[in-house]
């Protein structure tokens, strides 16, 4: 089985241009592609997962990747799947968040001569004089065909900006710059970016000839991971102190149960014999599934240690046998507090008003007692376990 037949078995690929070229290349390690990712946070999240990923299977397989942080189309805004128009982040902020996405792609992509590029639109993009794009490309793109754009169509309804509309034509010109700066002859997406990536597949070749070796393939979700039911929560974020190692792995390991397969044969690298072996199981064998995916996803994030150590207080807290020395901790500097507040402290809740509510439906246990009252004081004299539902738990300390 080739590398191409792999992402299909795998259920990536949703819509290709000129496969059979697309699966030779693929096949035998000639693709130089390029996926893109705007900086609108200083962190990469679960949902890019799908991204990453299979930037490192065609690695893997011989191809070239290159890494495109969007510090140019940041600054415009991607109007895919929104209804409302995006935040506008100043240059600094973007330049920050393209130098945090940096570090975390180097856990997952050999950069380097001859190996993986990491380059920035707005080494480009930037320097761009208006008229002079607008007479290079702009005959390129029919207004009509842009409207019908399945990523405008949402916005229509509420209002598009200019700003945005330009959004595509800006993609478009990322895939013609480096079709000819770096031999990138490969786009992937997400499948909401197909009129997007298309765009720039017809723009090469009208400026080049449509001999151009040029491709374009989406995957099977959306630019931000969500089409994959639970699995997307933008929320949840690949940098440790934004979440952290063991909320990263109860996040996965916390699927829904039709979601736990797909998500191992998409994100994980175990080989698909393995795989299909586990596609018959039920019942609790389920729970076993989600945990191996919880601790192999864990364990591409933040290493083979910290899945490990999260993998040993699941098996601790919720397999009944109590605490657990990694169990994640906060520190409160009291003899007691409200359980409200160590609640908030401990992020179980991000109010008092959402932490009463919590007791009230029953959520909250402490130290292995359904807590009933919202006035409850947590004595600090020996450390409080607190649980919220069967998601998450944290040790409360006086510290």
């Amino acid at each position: 089985m080739g590398i191409y037949e792999e992402l299909v078995a795998r259920g990536l690929i949703a819509q290709v241009t000129d496969e059979n070229e697309i699966k030779e290349m693929i096949n035998n390690g000639k693709a130089t592609f390029y996926i893109g990712f705007d900086c609108t946070a200083d962190s990469l999240t679960a949902g890019h997962f799908m991204a990453l990923t299979l930037m490192k299977r065609l690695q893997m397989a011989g191809n070239k990747p290159i890494a495109l942080i969007g510090g140019g189309t940041t600054m415009i805004g991607d109007p895919s799947g929104r209804t409302d128009m995006r935040k506008m982040l100043t240059k600094e902020d973007i330049d920050h968040n393209a130098e945090c996405f940096r570090r975390q792609m180097e856990r997952f992509i050999e950069f380097g001569e001859g190996k993986a590029m990491m380059v920035n639109n707005a080494d480009w993009l930037l320097n761009l004089n208006y008229v002079e794009l607008l007479r290079e490309v702009g005959a390129c793109f029919s207004v009509n065909n842009m409207l019908r754009a399945e990523c405008y169509k949402q916005r229509m309804e509420k209002g598009l900006s200019f700003l945005e509309f330009n959004y595509m034509i800006m993609q478009s010109y990322d895939f013609y710059y480096m079709f000819q700066k770096y031999g990138c002859n490969m786009q992937f997406g997400g499948n909401d970016q197909w009129s997007n990536m298309l765009g720039g597949t017809e723009l090469i070749r009208r400026k080049l000839g449509k001999d151009a070796h040029c491709m374009t393939i989406t995957l099977l979700t959306d630019s931000q991971g969500n089409k994959m039911g639970k699995t997307a929560g933008n929320a949840v974020w690949l940098d440790p102190n934004k979440t952290s190692p063991y909320d990263f792995f109860q996040y996965w390991r916390n699927v829904a149960d039709s979601d736990v397969m797909k998500c191992i044969r998409m994100l994980t690298f175990l080989p698909l014999e393995e795989i299909d072996k586990m596609d018959s199981w039920e019942g609790s064998q389920l729970n076993k599934a989600k945990e191996i995916l919880a601790y192999e996803l864990t364990k591409l994030v933040h290493g083979e240690e910290e899945a490990q150590k999260a993998l040993s207080v699941a098996k601790a807290v919720f397999g009944g046998s109590g605490t657990n020395e990694n169990m994640p901790t906060v520190e409160i500097s009291a003899d007691s507090v409200g359980i409200l507040d160590a609640m908030i402290a401990a992020k179980l809740a991000p109010s008092k008003g959402e932490a009463r509510r919590l007791i009230q439906q029953g959520g909250v246990t402490l130290n292995d007692q359904k807590v009933t009252d919202a006035n409850t004081v947590v004595d600090l004299t020996d450390a409080a376990i607190i649980k919220k539902g069967k998601k998450q738990v944290v040790k409360v300390v006086k510290g």
